[in-house]
Order: C-alpha cells, then sequence, then structure tokens
C-alpha cells in the first residue's frame, strides 16, 4: 500500500478530542480576549476543521500579530533544514489559547519591583538575582532498634 503524505497524515491521536471532551466548543472561546503582542498556544480543536493550522503548528507557541472578526494571525518558529525561519500564520480563535508561558516571568517582575520599593523605603539592598537551589542540611539518623551499640565477634 503506498505511503499517504496528505496535510493530515499520521494525526489519529492528534486531531481526537480527549475523553469526555466531545461536543460543541464552548461560548467563550469565541469571546477569548487577544490582543496584539499576546502569547498563545496553537491548538488545533478537530471539530472545527475551518481555520485549522496546519498539524506541525499543533502546540506551538507564539505570538499574535493580527486580529480579525473570527482569525488571529500568529507567529511562530519552525524548523527548516537547520535554520528557524518565523513563520505567520492565520488560525481562527477555536484553535488558540492563551499561553502560560510568561506567568513566572510576569510574577518574578512583580515580587522584584515590591522588593525595590521596600528596599528603598528601608534603605537597604535588595537582592533580585535568581539562585539555584541550595543543598539540603545534613543531619544524622538515628539507627533503628537500638542505642547504637558496636559489637566484634568474640573468639571461642
Amino acid at each position: 500500500m503506498p505511503h499517504s503524505f496528505g496535510t493530515r497524515a499520521r494525526t489519529r491521536h492528534m486531531f481526537a478530542k480527549k475523553f469526555r471532551q466531545h461536543g460543541p466548543t464552548r461560548l467563550s472561546q469565541y469571546f477569548l480576549p487577544v490582543k496584539v503582542g499576546d502569547y498563545v498556544d496553537i491548538f488545533a480543536n478537530p471539530s472545527i476543521h475551518k481555520g485549522m493550522p496546519h498539524k506541525h503548528y499543533h502546540g506551538r507557541t507564539g505570538i499574535v500579530f493580527n486580529v480579525t472578526k473570527s482569525a488571529v494571525g500568529v507567529r511562530v518558529n519552525k524548523l527548516v533544514n537547520g535554520r528557524i525561519l518565523e513563520k505567520r500564520i492565520h488560525v481562527r480563535i477555536e484553535h488558540i489559547r492563551k499561553s502560560k508561558c510568561q506567568k513566572e516571568i510576569i510574577a518574578r517582575k512583580q515580587a522584584n519591583e515590591a522588593a525595590k520599593k521596600r528596599a528603598a523605603e528601608t534603605g537597604e539592598k535588595a537582592d533580585l538575582k535568581r539562585h539555584p537551589k541550595p543543598p539540603k542540611e545534613g543531619y544524622f539518623l538515628a539507627a533503628p532498634g537500638g542505642d547504637g551499640e558496636i559489637t566484634t565477634i568474640q573468639p571461642l
């Protein structure tokens, strides 16, 4: 049997809805507030074929560069023959999710600003750098079942 190279080839699990997730798309998906510059995840909704992205972009994160009535323009990086190209694709809003990739960065920025403000009020210097997790503290483990008496083999 000849090998298939269609646009939806090898997408049996990718373009299938998860268990107990079938049914129509929620209306909140259509009212998703998306602005230019937002980070979004491209996640194809298999029940809606219109405006579906190519399988390569499924699960990719990109930046919104255009918002239209029913679709969103997204800049996505794609590896082509060893070089990374910036692709600009338009995807319908049903196939878009808000990305959480910037959540930790924004939280760290807010914490740093609060620390800076506190340091300015108290007059001390604030350490805003990220530090690796230090090794655990050492401790002694009590021997089970006794006071730890050391015995040796007695001669006969």
